[in-house]
Formats: C-alpha cells, sequence, structure tokens
C-alpha cells in the first residue's frame, strides 16, 4: 500500500557512470536555463511595477489641466490633459483596469514589487543550490575521467 507522503530516492552520484553523470548535467544545465530566465523576467517585472510607482508618484494635484503623452502602446503616445489628479487608472492584469486613489495605486505597486522580491529570494536560493550542484557532478565526472585516463595498478 502507498503512503501518503512520497519518498524521496537519494543515490549518491560517487555510483554513476559517466554516461548517467553526464545525463543529470544536461538535466541541471537544462533547469539552471530555465531558473535563470524566470529570475530574469520577475526582475524585469519588478522593474515595471517600480516604474509604475515613479509614474503615480509623478502624478500630483498641481499638475491638474497639463498637456501629457498618454501611451497606448510601448512605441505609441498621444497627446491628452490631466483632469484627475486624484485618481489613476491600474492595470490589474488580463485586460482589468480599476480606478484607484494615487495612494491606493502606490500602495498596490509596493505591494507586487514585494511580492516579486520574496519570489526572486527563493528563486535565488534555487538557483544556488542547482549551481552547486552542477559544480558537484562536474567534479566527480572530472575525478571519473582523470582516474580513467591513469594506468592502473596491478
Amino acid at each position: 500500500m502507498a503512503s501518503a507522503q512520497q519518498q524521496t530516492q537519494q543515490i549518491n552520484i560517487g555510483d554513476l557512470d559517466l554516461q548517467q553523470l553526464a545525463e543529470v548535467r544536461r538535466q541541471l544545465d537544462s533547469e539552471l536555463q530555465h531558473l535563470s530566465s524566470s529570475f530574469q523576467q520577475l526582475k524585469q517585472a519588478q522593474a515595471k511595477f517600480k516604474s509604475c510607482i515613479e509614474n503615480v508618484n509623478t502624478v500630483k494635484p498641481q499638475n491638474k489641466g497639463t498637456t501629457l503623452l498618454v501611451p497606448l502602446t510601448n512605441s505609441l503616445y498621444i497627446p491628452g490633459r490631466l483632469n484627475d489628479a486624484e485618481n489613476v487608472i491600474v492595470d490589474v492584469g488580463t485586460g482589468y483596469y480599476v480606478k484607484k486613489t494615487r495612494t491606493q495605486a502606490a500602495e498596490y505597486y509596493k505591494a507586487k514589487v514585494d511580492y516579486i522580491a520574496k519570489n526572486l529570494d527563493t528563486l535565488g536560493d534555487t538557483l544556488q543550490k542547482k549551481q552547486d550542484n552542477l559544480n558537484t557532478i562536474i567534479n566527480v565526472m572530472q575525478a571519473k575521467i582523470q582516474a580513467q585516463s591513469q594506468p592502473s595498478k596491478s
């Protein structure tokens, strides 16, 4: 009967042959590449949310009625006039927008930045562990190759 908890099986990497070690190394390389890509994407998202905080902070009551450029896309802007300097429209994802005060918007984006920072810390730790595992595999592979290249003493 299977237990409710899964048991993890540990294998001594010293017992693996070079072909098995090479496969483990390829797998770790692939995981590292994926995790590094995810890490960079999170950093970019965090930078965008920080930029949103700065943008919200530039909207001030004294700027009411001023002309500004409104982004329609990343590269297309149209002229507009700031009529409501107390509220902003916040993109909350999947095409939904919510009207918030400047303070609420800044708090919303700050929460997003903090959440991503926690995820970056966790992902950074995971990346470091995977890199350490990869280095261990490489060291074991090098030791096995070196042992095979030396003549055996009989």
